[in-house]
């Protein structure tokens, strides 16, 4: 067998999903299933329906023309705004988008007309985490009456928001509530329900865990949260005992083997990627480097070795150094090490065409 491989436990991503539609389920929170943190596998959206999700979601339009592709015709939900070089096949492929920029949404009604289709979107709200939406309220107010009263084949299905991504600000009671108060007026002038109102992502969940999220929020876009679930227990302190943190998994190859000091040895400058790092002198310790690096991973702090006694020492593009130094097991060329890990590598890892797939 070759490695590198991302191995993925379907039954497991199954399970998460079940346990998270179930509980947004009794909150009246309905699911979309955020399929990128797997590079957009129909195996893995299936799984996802079969677990409860009512729309399957990405932010890559190819993702889901894909999934359409292979018969999987649930109503799927573009999360990042369109561009406007892809907006044929926008509405072409997909159901409902997320938006906030007029000419854009004037552009997909051009498109429906041109089509002959009719396309939903979520009216996107920018609640402090400066990332995509309106955060003028009469602004984000008046562009959603324009798209109900003006505009016969875009429908405004619903408003959103997106929160923790770029600015790390965390969903609250506050901050949603002032969401689910632009939706009521808007309802109210509108005289009729929004179909959606998209309180977020995973990090929305430690609401519905405390009982704290506001009534009106009647969806969230989970791929976290289901994928991997790491970042609850990890980064939120919830321990979920129904939900598997090790649905995904890496196994790399060891290269070389030898005994080295774990201090540089020379004029430090910087490394692969320009960065400075900091180096503990540890003595001579029994390290191995494995065929694997930033290129496929990005990020090796957050991999968790799985193996006693093997701890991350740092990789560059193509390597991943691990000291063994404090292992009782004799590791030898060929040997594969084992790691768990979050969110980030997994969508680095399955994406990377170095990396083969193996699905469980």
């Amino acid at each position: 067998m070759k490695y590198p491989i991302l191995e993925i436990h379907l039954n497991k991503i199954y399970e998460n999903t079940r346990y998270m539609t179930d509980l947004c389920n009794k909150h009246k929170i309905t699911v979309a299933g955020v399929i990128k943190g797997l590079n957009g596998e129909p195996l893995v959206a299936e799984k996802m329906i079969q677990g409860g999700c009512k729309y399957i979601a990405s932010s890559r339009v190819s993702q889901l023309i894909n999934l359409k592709s292979k018969g999987i015709n649930i109503e799927n939900m573009l999360i990042r705004i369109p561009m406007i070089g892809e907006l044929d096949e926008v509405v072409n492929y997909v159901d409902i988008s997320l938006n906030s920029e007029k000419q854009i949404i004037n552009k997909i009604e051009e498109e429906c007309k041109r089509q002959n289709k009719e396309h939903k979107i979520i009216l996107m709200m920018d609640l402090g985490d400066l990332r995509e939406g309106i955060i003028d309220e009469a602004e984000f107010i008046n562009l959603a009456l324009y798209v109900e009263n003006n505009l016969s084949k875009v429908k405004l299905f619903g408003i959103g928001t997106n929160l923790s991504c770029y600015g790390s600000i965390k969903p609250s009671i506050d901050n949603l509530n002032k969401l689910c108060n632009v939706a009521e007026i808007i309802e109210n002038k509108i005289n009729r329900k929004l179909d959606i109102i998209s309180g977020g992502a995973t990090t929305t969940l430690p609401l519905i865990l405390d009982n704290k999220i506001p009534n009106k929020i009647n969806n969230l876009r989970l791929g976290e949260g289901i994928i991997v679930a790491r970042d609850l227990p990890s980064l939120w302190g919830y321990n979920i005992n129904n939900m598997h943190i090790d649905t995904c998994v890496l196994k790399a190859e060891i290269i070389e083997i030898k005994n080295k000091p774990s201090y540089p040895i020379g004029e430090m400058f910087v490394a692969a990627f320009g960065d400075s790092p900091i180096y503990e002198d540890k003595g001579i310790r029994k390290r191995a480097i494995l065929g694997i690096g930033k290129q496929d991973f990005v990020f090796d702090n957050s991999l968790i070795p799985l193996d006693e006694g093997v701890e991350i020492v740092g990789s560059s593009s193509d390597h991943l150094i691990v000291d063994l130094e404090n292992s009782n097991k004799d590791f030898k060329l060929g040997d594969v090490l084992n790691f768990g890990l979050f969110y980030a590598n997994i969508l680095y890892l399955s994406s990377s065409d170095y990396i083969e797939k193996v699905y469980i």
